[in-house]
């Protein structure tokens, strides 16, 4: 393959129904593909390689950036019904790189296989919503699911704050303004400051890092705004943990207050692969802040949350329940459900 151009290598990973792209000097084109790692049958690449690649899809300033820093996240588009999350890096003072592939075209919640309960989430016009789960899991696709669903239906101004930008949307019943962390402004934080003052109905957080990007969500929720972000946790309870630890001890009563009042549900997810055949399905689980659960968060008592959920009350369940049903009806193994839960013994 012809290494000093991008697209021919894009267009080969997408033939092949992968997610990522891994490159690495001395080591052809690495695929994932279902949740698997593939070695392609291309030509081992040379640090020429990966430079061109990586180089054709930067502007000079990203290029300068990465000579500098030796790391940078960026957005490419090149591929039509297609963008791509690219992170570039150094390893053993070689240039090396992760592409993620994503379809523009952002498929329907049966497609996704996400529950109904996101629907009604997206369509409440105040809260703060996490959408948490591991790197690869599909928070982002989630999340721009909801985007785009309020897009078509409702007439809001929707704040996005990404790094980078992964799904482009074209304003539609909604205004949209997309705006990248690093190119059209300087943090997080920065950009929750000033979205609160650019008239929002709804603001989108790419993904809560920090103290500081959390409290401007928190305060744009309690605000009367609805507040949609992602969250590396491996399930709902530990997600408002997650949050909660950012904070100094003294800090948390205020934040667990705030949480307690202001969140209308967090959805965990993850992807498991299928039984019998290839491809992958999404398990889920939701959790709705009824009367009792905001009690239980206002006193820190998380570890309740669970016992909370298994009644399903207001549509939440847990990942187990999801799992069982998912076993049942022939989707998974078992095997495969002990391998992506923290309480095997309740399938």
């Amino acid at each position: 393959m012809d290494y000093t151009k991008v697209i021919p290598l894009l267009h080969n990973a997408i033939g092949h129904n992968a997610t990522d792209i891994h490159l690495v000097v001395d080591k052809p084109p690495v695929f994932r593909i279902h949740g698997e790692l593939h070695t392609s049958d291309l030509t081992p690449l040379k640090f020429e390689d990966i430079q061109n690649i990586l180089f054709d899809m930067m502007t000079e300033a990203q290029r300068k950036t990465f000579l500098e820093v030796q790391d940078i996240d960026l957005s490419y588009i090149g591929v039509k019904n297609f963008n791509f999350r690219v992170n570039a890096h150094v390893e053993k003072g070689r240039p090396a790189a992760n592409i993620r592939i994503l379809p523009t075209i952002i498929p329907t919640a049966q497609q996704l296989g996400l529950p109904a309960i996101v629907e009604k989430l997206a369509r409440k016009r105040k809260g703060f919503i996490i959408i948490s789960g591991s790197a690869g899991s599909g928070k982002t696709t989630t999340m721009n699911y909801m985007v785009d669903l309020i897009n078509k239906e409702r007439p809001f101004k929707i704040v996005m704050i990404e790094d980078p930008i992964e799904y482009v949307h074209e304003s539609k019943k909604s205004l949209i303004i997309q705006r990248e962390v690093g190119t059209n402004t300087r943090s997080f934080a920065s950009a929750l400051k000033h979205a609160l003052r650019q008239d929002p109905d709804v603001v989108v957080v790419g993904e809560i890092r920090d103290a500081e990007s959390i409290s401007m969500a928190l305060t744009a929720a309690e605000t009367g705004h609805l507040v949609l972000t992602t969250l590396h946790a491996p399930d709902t309870a530990e997600s408002i943990n997650r949050i909660l630890d950012v904070y100094p001890p003294g800090k948390q009563n205020q934040i667990r207050t705030q949480m307690a009042e202001n969140l209308a549900g967090v959805i965990s997810q993850v992807l498991i692969p299928l039984q019998g055949k290839e491809g992958r399905v999404l398990a889920t689980e939701v959790l709705i802040p009824t009367i009792s659960i905001r009690n239980i968060i206002r006193r820190g008592a998380l570890l309740e949350i669970r016992g909370q959920m298994v009644t399903g009350e207001e549509g939440m369940y847990t990942m187990e329940q999801c799992l069982t049903q998912m076993i049942k009806d022939r989707i998974i193994t078992k095997d495969y459900a002990k391998e992506f839960t923290k309480f095997p013994n309740y399938l």
